[in-house]
């Protein structure tokens, strides 16, 4: 937000100069992010018109001009700017003067010509960066007067870093409310009166947006001159607030924007058909846009069309065939609100960002709508005349924001400013800021005016209070209270510890961000339960992150196109699915490729496998204490891991994760070696954890029984395990895999596991017979669920 210091001070008294306004203004939350001075040191700048020019004798691009600096006679100035030519005003520096950029003028020869003076640019002078030749000044300039007079110099160009909830200071009006209250004076703009009615055309509105588009205003002037020139005054608020004066018509919108913060539109009537029609945009719809650019629109869009076409993107941009022409004689003005909903992310989904979007997305005072049409108006039948139609309102007043009464106690004030003020001083600054107050035997009932949306509760009120009152007001002071110290479950492992123990195996911590783009997760077949975002900060960055791997890979990527060989990442957070409200669920991934082991001498070099990722996962499950809730198996797999090479973790029957080497299909579309291994885990499966329970040692001895099996391929070890622990039960004290064989001796699709039984019994001693029984019933059970058979 740009605005000129000078407008400003026009509309509230300030007493305080222009530094100390700056700081004002940055401590109370409305940041000056630049200060730039204009017309500073223009003493020997006055206004001259050049009366004759002639070329150059020595020169092509120069000029010789006989400017009238209203001193009697002409002077001679030699310029060499394209724009110069007979019966223009222009700035002058006379001879002594010294300009902005400490270019100091002096009598000179130019080429073996005299030369009493400098023409200068805008830039040359520090009011504007145009530098494309002489800065041009209405015909009606008076001749001699000093241009710092004339244009109302010197003055200074603010511009201010808003908040989102601050919409209301996108207008000098609304800021001036700030201001106000913080120096302690009142709002100079006049109430806006009603311009008399003197034509009859009139055009109908029909609203069918519904709930996005609840009110719109529009009004005929016809009869205007569509070569009035914006007055000198008002083209110079638009330059120094960063916008270049282009027409009568099309400066009057934009500086009562600037002024009210309601952004406006003016349509060339003549091009209009049939109704004015508020609506939605249909599937596959275009519209050719002011900037030239086609706009590709879907049902998102809030249209301003009328019977036959559509004519602008509500809140964004206006469109190039209704547009107001240097021939056009009839306008159509509107103002509207829209609700921010509707606004938020279009401009951006177009390619966009207007001074019109930035408003109406952070949300605009409903009531603006009539009083910026009737103030648009009374503008623009000063500088271009014509006949005012009737004001058309078009409305659905249950869908208008309603501002609601918050109350304000006094004793939470003083709780969390830690300071009194005064109940008079509470009062002027909601006043001062526009608001309606009434006192109550507990504090204050505050209604903020429908330009406030950020007023919501009590803690907003004392915001306010906060920032007007001054926070260099309110004492320092070291907080005291009795900390409460948490008690770590002992149940769970703590979130730190899980990352210090993976830092420790070698992975380094990823952090991204949560939303990722749609592309990518469909090349991953993610499909399902997406959680799109509102209004996505680009395209890329679209829709909530259903798992942690699709972004985890895409860090991957980035390390190996830079050399790196060997990538070991993980990161800890919460990925989303769609629900009322979206489902969040905390999750651990990593990421893995490259050698297993780092660079070294002790050991042959092998790539990273499946078995390395388990055996960390393995590490982890142990962790916890109970290893044999956990299990691992082939079937029920994702689509993006390698079907040979990938496994569903599963524990206490109910899948929680995901471990194993990418599929091929989609390492070649991420453009990824092969050997790259991913695991995906539910968090809160994985931190939980026995609670310890103290027991004595065993005073009786383990029993160890081997054997051997031949069983089916398709036979894991994960099912294995699962049967001769359900059928030992606490006998079982460990289950050793020590060898597996296939081949001549095994027939085919079959596979030999040895295996070592640790046996032992806490009340007694097991005999020869115990074990012997225990290894009887251990291979019937598998004989009997894994189709195994005992080898001799």
């Amino acid at each position: 937000m740009k605005f000129s210091e000078n407008w400003l001070r026009e509309l509230v008294e300030i007493k305080a100069g222009r530094a100390e306004l700056a700081h004002a203004l940055t401590m109370a939350g409305l940041e000056v992010e630049e200060l730039t001075p204009l017309g500073d040191g223009l003493a020997g700048v006055v206004v001259a018109e050049i009366v004759a020019a002639g070329k150059h004798p020595e020169a092509d691009r120069l000029q010789v001009c006989k400017v009238d600096a209203g001193q009697g006679e002409p002077l001679q100035i030699v310029c060499g700017a394209p724009n110069a030519r007979v019966g223009i005003k222009v700035p002058l520096a006379m001879v002594g003067a010294t300009l902005p950029g400490g270019i100091a003028i002096k009598a000179a020869k130019l080429r073996g010509v005299e030369s009493s003076g400098m023409l200068c640019s805008a830039k040359e002078l520090g009011i504007d960066t145009d530098a494309s030749g002489l800065l041009e000044l209405p015909l009606d300039a008076p001749v001699g007067q000093p241009l710092a007079d004339y244009l109302g110099l010197p003055d200074a160009s603010f511009e201010l870093k808003l908040t989102p909830n601050r919409p209301d200071c996108l207008g000098l009006v609304g800021l001036a409310h700030d201001v106000a209250a913080l120096f302690g004076s009142a709002v100079k703009m006049p109430v806006q009166a009603a311009v008399p009615v003197t034509g009859d055309a009139r055009r109908g509105i029909r609203l069918e947006a519904g709930k996005d588009a609840p009110r719109y205003l529009g009004r005929i002037v016809e009869g205007i001159d569509p070569s009035a020139r914006t007055p000198l005054w008002l083209a110079e608020r638009l330059r120094r607030a960063g916008l270049r004066p282009i027409s009568a018509v099309v400066d009057v919108t934009h500086y009562v924007m600037l002024e009210l913060g309601q952004p406006m539109h003016a349509f060339d009537n003549d091009t209009l058909e049939g109704d004015i029609v508020v609506r939605h945009a249909r599937p596959g719809e275009t519209l050719k846009l002011l900037d030239g650019n086609e706009a590709k629109l879907d049902e998102g869009f809030v249209l301003i069309a009328d019977e036959r076409k559509a004519l602008a993107v509500a809140g964004v941009m206006g469109g190039f065939d209704s547009r107001v022409t240097d021939a056009t004689g009839n306008i159509f003005l509107e103002s509207a609100h829209f609700a921010p909903a509707a606004i938020m992310g279009r401009a951006r989904k177009l390619g966009l960002h207007t001074d019109a979007s930035h408003r109406f997305e952070r949300g605009v005072d409903p009531e603006l709508p009539r009083r910026a049409l009737e103030r648009a108006t009374e503008l623009l039948l000063t500088i271009a005349g014509g006949k005012a139609g009737p004001v058309l309102v078009a409305e659905n007043l249950a869908d208008l924001p309603t501002p609601t009464a918050v109350t304000l106690r006094r004793a939470r004030l003083k709780r969390v400013l830690g300071v009194d003020v005064a109940d008079a001083e509470v009062a002027r600054i909601f006043t001062a800021l526009g608001m309606q107050v009434a006192t109550t035997s507990e504090g204050w009932q505050v209604t903020a005016p429908s330009s406030r949306f950020d007023i919501e509760r009590e803690e907003d009120l004392i915001e306010e209070v906060a920032r007007i009152f001054g926070y260099d007001n309110i004492p320092t002071a070291t907080p005291a209270g009795a900390l409460t110290l948490t008690i770590e479950p002992e149940a769970r492992i703590n979130e730190l510890a899980l990352r210090e123990q993976l830092a420790a195996r070698g992975y380094y911590e990823a952090v991204n961000l949560s939303f990722v783009a749609a592309d990518l997760l469909a090349d991953w077949g993610f499909n399902e339960r997406l959680v799109p975002l509102a209004n996505p900060l680009s395209a890329d960055l679209a829709v909530m992150r259903p798992s942690l791997l699709p972004a985890l890979i895409e860090a991957l990527r980035h390390n190996r196109a830079r050399q790196q060989e060997r990538v070991r990442l993980f990161e800890v957070a919460r990925v989303f699915a769609a629900g009322d409200p979206p489902v969040e669920v905390p999750s651990l991934a990593i990421v893995a490729s490259g050698q297993a082991r780092a660079e070294q001498w002790g050991e042959a070099s092998r790539p990273l496998d499946f078995h390395d990722l388990k055996g960390d996962l393995d590490a982890l499950i142990a962790w916890g204490g109970e290893p044999q809730r956990w299990s691992v198996h082939a079937d029920e797999l994702p689509g993006w891991l390698h079907p040979g090479r990938g496994a569903r973790v599963v524990r206490d029957g109910e899948t929680v994760g995901y471990l194993g080497a990418l599929h091929p299909q989609l390492a070649r579309a991420l453009d990824l070696a092969a050997d790259v291994h991913v695991l995906e885990l539910a968090l809160d499966p994985l931190l939980a954890r026995r609670l310890p329970q103290a027991q004595a040692v065993s005073r009786f001895p383990v029993v160890r029984r081997d054997i051997a099996i031949d069983l089916p391929e398709a036979v894991s070890w994960s099912q294995i395990e699962q049967v001769v622990r359900g059928t030992l039960g606490a006998r079982l004290k460990e289950l050793r895999l020590f060898d597996r064989y296939s081949g001549k001796g095994v027939e085919a699709g079959r596979k030999s596991l040895a295996m070592g039984l640790i046996l032992q019994d806490a009340s007694r001693t097991l005999t020869d017979d115990d074990a012997d029984r225990c290894v009887r019933e251990a291979i019937a059970a598998l004989e009997q669920t894994c189709k195994a058979k005992l080898r001799g």
